[in-house]
């Protein structure tokens, strides 16, 4: 997949999260939290599509919570659980999508639902060293792989140094005020573009949630 960490024009602005030049190729902006199981599925799914279209993946990282608490939208265990059948069939759709895209190494994380906020601070910083794209693969193997306990400062910073990554100065970084920041920003720009779940997509200005729309994406990226 040829992914890109989109450079940072400005703050709290949705479209200036990503530059002019990322802007005129074709792109698609994958807007991601690790504790999101379905944004690891997407995150499989996407080097294929990318690869068809000849599009690039940038990469937006922002914070589930945050998203939820600005749009009043809850996690669909807590919004659906009481609505029979409904997680029942959720399920379902994951395990179709599951073996129709051959992810047999995907496994439910024991410590779910774990606090993203290290994490997603750490990708930001990440992007800032230039390693965006080791570290989100590493950590979402860790998460809905391996099944550890990422907010855990010592399991984080061991999980970085196994994927060759420098887990010390990464946890130093999530704790930058400007990372901080930036995140914060991050969250805020996607939800006045729309943004109320994770994973999402956006073609240009045309959104698309949830990985049972990435038909659909690949058929915007086709347009272009």
């Amino acid at each position: 997949m040829r992914s890109t960490c989109a450079p940072i024009l400005k703050l709290g602005r949705g479209r200036d999260l990503v530059s002019d030049m990322t802007k005129t190729a074709k792109t698609v902006e994958f807007i991601f939290d690790f504790g999101s199981p379905n944004a690891y599925l997407a995150h499989k799914v996407l080097p294929d599509i990318a690869a068809r279209t000849g599009a690039r993946v940038v990469l937006l990282p922002c914070l589930l919570g945050g998203i939820f608490k600005l749009t009043g939208n809850q996690a669909p265990m807590v919004a659906f659980g009481g609505v029979k059948g409904k997680m029942p069939y959720e399920m379902l759709e994951t395990r179709r999508f599951i073996e129709a895209h051959g992810l047999g190494a995907f496994r439910f994380n024991p410590h779910f639902p774990v606090n993203t906020l290290l994490l997603m601070r750490g990708m930001v910083a990440a992007q800032r060293g230039g390693v965006g794209e080791a570290y989100l693969d590493a950590m979402l193997r860790g998460m809905w792989e391996a099944g550890l306990k990422l907010d855990d400062p010592a399991v984080f910073t061991a999980t970085a140094d196994a994927a060759g990554l420098d887990g010390a100065a990464l946890l130093a970084g999530a704790a930058d005020p400007e990372v901080k920041a930036q995140l914060a920003a991050n969250t805020d720009a996607a939800v006045a573009r729309g943004v109320f779940g994770i994973p999402t997509f956006f073609v240009g200005d045309e959104m698309f949630f949830g990985k049972e729309r990435l038909g659909q994406v690949e058929a915007e990226l086709a347009k272009e």
